[in-house]
């Protein structure tokens, strides 16, 4: 899934929501100003390159809930967007065994290039975007691999992350688990967030309703299943969601 065009698309901006859904690892695309990252396309078709299926999600989640999405137009592996500017992790060298060789003795020049042509315009949409809505409530879809290199295979179909609010994790997380067929996981198979990430920054800097959703990624591969588990979460999300307060940011 590529905006080869742009560092971010928008899909729904006039959608009158005040739910934002947001992919921040929607893309495997690498800019040509950089050229490539020394990569196979294999590689950049795993999940070290974007969350694979989480586009497909957001955008059929977006017609079902009738809300924006807003979807990053560059891998993951160029600049992270769901990091902090100052996070080591920001531009990987090494990613689940594999050797990033385009970003090794990156230059100072190179980082800032990515900064101010991926990193900055993306988190500037997003700003922008969520300024336009009354009280914004952001969902935010990623994808997760079923087994890192060497590790434990993981046995959760889906995961919520939380920290700080839980306005819509915790009732979120109590539908999922109604769900007999699901292994679900709460800060699994990550914990929480990091500072200075992309919820960090647009939704608990500013008092904002939020909620992270991780999904198993060979569950969400074709078009049929990224619009199945869209079916399945958008009703439970417009429930949790409407018993929240409408409250204006602060």
């Amino acid at each position: 899934m590529n905006f080869p065009e742009a560092a971010v698309g928008i899909i729904g901006h006039n959608r009158d929501s005040d739910v934002v859904i947001t992919c921040d690892h929607a893309s495997n695309h690498v800019p040509a100003e950089i050229g490539d990252l020394g990569l196979t396309d294999a590689e950049m078709a795993r999940h070290i390159a974007y969350d694979v299926g989480a586009a497909g999600v957001s955008r059929h989640l977006g017609e079902l809930l009738n809300a924006p999405v807003i979807l990053s137009g560059f891998s993951r592996l160029v600049i992270d967007p769901n990091r902090g500017e100052h996070d080591p992790t920001l531009i990987m060298q090494l990613y689940d065994g594999t050797i990033i060789p385009g970003n090794r003795r990156l230059s100072q020049g190179a980082r800032n290039w990515r900064l101010e042509n991926c990193y900055h315009p993306y988190h500037k949409a997003l700003t922008d975007l969520l300024a336009s809505r009354n009280a914004p409530k952001i969902i935010a879809i990623h994808s997760f691999t079923a087994q890192l290199a060497g590790r434990a295979k993981r046995p959760w179909h889906v995961g919520v992350l939380h920290e700080g609010d839980r306005q819509l994790s915790i009732p979120m997380l109590a539908r999922l688990r109604q769900e007999p067929d699901l292994c679900v996981g709460e800060n699994e198979p990550y914990g929480g967030h990091l500072p200075g990430d992309a919820i960090d920054r647009h939704a608990l800097k500013h008092n904002r309703a939020n909620i992270l959703i991780e999904l198993r990624n060979d569950l969400i591969r074709s078009k049929g299943q990224q619009v199945g588990w869209a079916e399945r979460l958008a009703p439970m999300l417009a429930d949790v969601i409407a018993k929240i307060p409408d409250e204006m940011e602060t």
